[in-house]
């Protein structure tokens, strides 16, 4: 059933390193670690430059929400990132390095290879008129990357959130919704896969 994920209920948690911090938005299963996650979303808040974690076995997507720009060296290859790219896709195990001027947040979406696998979408928001958002995923989650507040519903259900709110629906909840606001989301969509 379609859950509202607050973000000012969240507790940011910091890096060992104290280059930032990560607000966990969800994780499958319940509770589960690092080592035991099948999928996890999060917010990275990065005040210092430096490298990523190391995830072996892991797809990563991560889209900048909040910041100028996100300078990153992947695997050796020179990007910027910066609030309105598309999101970029990489394994956790190639080499990844942060360089800031001033503090910046990101949201990440990973799974476990082999077991799950996601695909992570930017949707802009008209004012003018509603959008359409169709669940593609066993999971999907809608994050509000920009603009003060949206509302959201498929005739049945309605849900209010405002920015870095998430909405989390599965296979019980409607395919389409009907979303009104100005701004951006972020849609990650989530499919188990049978071993």
């Amino acid at each position: 059933m379609a859950c509202l994920i607050a973000f000012d209920t969240l507790t940011p948690a910091p890096w060992k390193n104290g280059g930032g911090s990560t607000t966990e938005l969800a994780v499958f299963p319940p509770g589960a670690g690092f080592d035991t996650f099948i999928w996890r979303v999060s917010l990275a808040t990065i005040a210092a430059s430096g490298p990523f974690s190391r995830f072996e076995g892991i797809d990563r997507s991560l889209a900048l929400v909040d910041g100028e720009k996100l300078a990153l060296t992947v695997d050796g290859e020179k990007l910027t990132l910066e609030p309105t790219d598309a999101p970029l896709r990489f394994t956790g195990e190639v080499e990844v390095a942060a360089s800031v001027d001033g503090v910046t947040t990101d949201l990440n979406v990973m799974t476990r290879r082999g077991r799950c696998r996601h695909a992570l979408r930017r949707v802009a928001l008209s004012a003018a008129a509603p959008t359409t958002i169709d669940r593609r995923g066993a999971h999907t989650l809608i994050f509000l990357s920009d603009g003060d507040s949206a509302s959201i519903g498929d005739g049945t259900h309605s849900f209010k959130f405002k920015r870095f709110d998430a909405l989390l629906f599965d296979e019980g909840d409607a395919v389409r919704w009907q979303i009104h606001g100005d701004g951006a989301l972020l849609v990650a969509d989530i499919d188990l896969l049978e071993n």
